[in-house]
């Protein structure tokens, strides 16, 4: 069971690929207050010597990361998601400054949602696959000739804008503050009976359009505020056409 205290968000790295920024990144989280840290299929493996060894105070930090095979495990329980990065995508989401993300963080976690930043490999970043699971990109304004982030510079950024946000938050309206949202594990389960049962009707054609048909998918369910009964009504929905269907 996760005993994170949800009033501040979790900074998951996904599929990082050196234990030493892992260890740096550790370092520049506790800097600012954060210290949940979530590791997506680490490449060498979990725990890391290098890691602990550049923590260097910040051991704790590691001591009680969460580790998962997938990012949808890594978010499963988040109402809300961010993905870090700094080039330009075609999916279709909101897109945040460091300082903008973290104040509309704070918000959300005072509404009492459980908020995620999600920091890419180092190689490379984040996928369109991984990004289409986040509600939300954060770009940092960077000189656009030399666009490259170090994972940790990265993390010590948003940790930086949390400590300044994270006390001057817009105040959240009250009803909104008591609205069951749901988390990232039922709008994944939705997301997975839409697409089994589009699937099944041959929704995805041609097949060489199949996978960024169903990228585009996701991108729509993560972009949509959906409250629990939100997604019960639209597995009700999906569940009546398909009989409907069937009786035809």
């Amino acid at each position: 069971m996760n005993t994170e205290n949800p009033n501040q968000p979790a900074i998951v790295l996904v599929r990082p690929q050196m234990g030493e920024n892992i260890g740096a990144a550790a370092r520049a989280m506790l800097n600012f207050g954060l210290d949940h840290m979530r590791i997506v299929a680490p490449r060498d493996g979990w725990p890391n010597p290098a890691a602990v060894a550049m923590a260097s105070g910040a051991g704790r930090v590691l001591d009680t990361a969460l580790l998962s095979e997938d990012l949808a495990g890594a978010v499963g329980d988040c109402g809300f998601v961010f993905a870090t990065t700094a080039r330009g995508r075609d999916l279709a989401k909101p897109i945040y400054t460091p300082e903008a993300a973290m104040a509309l963080a704070a918000e959300k976690i005072a509404a009492g949602q459980r908020v995620a930043v999600l920091f890419g490999p180092e190689r490379a970043g984040l996928e369109n696959d991984d990004i289409s699971r986040a509600n939300a990109i954060i770009s940092v304004p960077v000189n656009p000739s030399f666009a490259s982030l170090n994972l940790a510079q990265c993390v010590l950024l948003m940790g930086y804008e949390w400590m300044r946000q994270s006390t001057d938050a817009t105040p959240v309206r009250e009803e909104l503050a008591g609205t069951n949202w749901a988390d990232g594990s039922e709008v994944e389960h939705l997301a997975r009976h839409f697409e089994e049962r589009l699937e099944e009707a041959g929704f995805f054609y041609p097949d060489h359009k199949a996978t960024s048909m169903k990228v585009n998918l996701r991108n729509m369910w993560s972009r949509l505020p959906l409250t629990r009964a939100d997604v019960q009504m639209l597995h009700g929905t999906l569940r009546q056409m398909v009989r409907w269907a069937g009786r035809g």
